[in-house]
């Protein structure tokens, strides 16, 4: 059976865009991004709002050679390979292999994906996380801390849902992110 994980990198006070709708503090250096890499290999499928599909969409096409950065050359052909739901009632058509729009999030759908697939799955973007956490749905919180206060913007986490969760494993890297893996009690 699938676990479906949210997973974010967000600013030390929680956010994962600041007021302005930046994120470019969130850039995940060389030793970061293969960290991640390795978190994603599981991943069979992405589940996505509009906005966070439009900002991945960038894999698609992007023109990342293998001798430029092993690291991103690992995470665009892993992206490719996924299958992608986008979550969207304004999106007229997906713009990427694999990919597919739902216009409704419906919570009993995804408990079937959970049980019909072999591989994991993630769900990306703190709108379409809300509700599934808010379904009872998440099984894993992954969060990348990245050293900098925004002061304001998009929280990553949604703000009237209660979870208690177990600390699976930590991990700090030399650019000072720290990456926190809960599981949902």
């Amino acid at each position: 059976m699938a676990k479906l994980i949210f997973s974010a990198i967000t600013s030390l006070d929680g956010y994962i865009e600041d007021e302005t709708g930046t994120f470019d503090w969130a850039a995940p250096d060389e030793e970061v991004h293969a960290f991640v890499n390795e978190l994603e290999r599981p991943v069979g499928t992405y589940l996505y709002g509009r906005r966070m599909y439009e900002t991945m969409l960038y894999w698609e096409t992007a023109d990342v050679r293998e001798d430029q950065s092993p690291v991103e050359w690992d995470w665009m052909r892993l992206w490719r390979a996924a299958d992608k739901v986008v979550y969207s009632r304004s999106l007229e058509k997906v713009s990427s292999a694999r990919s597919r729009i739902e216009r409704d999030f419906d919570p009993d759908a995804i408990q079937a994906m959970k049980k019909a697939l072999d591989r994991d799955i993630t769900v990306g973007g703190p709108d379409l996380a809300a509700q599934a956490f808010r379904a009872g749905l998440v099984d894993r919180c992954q969060l990348f801390l990245t050293p900098v206060l925004v002061g304001g913007g998009k929280p990553a986490l949604p703000r009237d849902v209660r979870l208690d969760l177990e600390l699976v494993t930590e991990r700090r890297f030399d650019g000072g992110v720290v990456f926190l893996d809960y599981r949902v009690r």
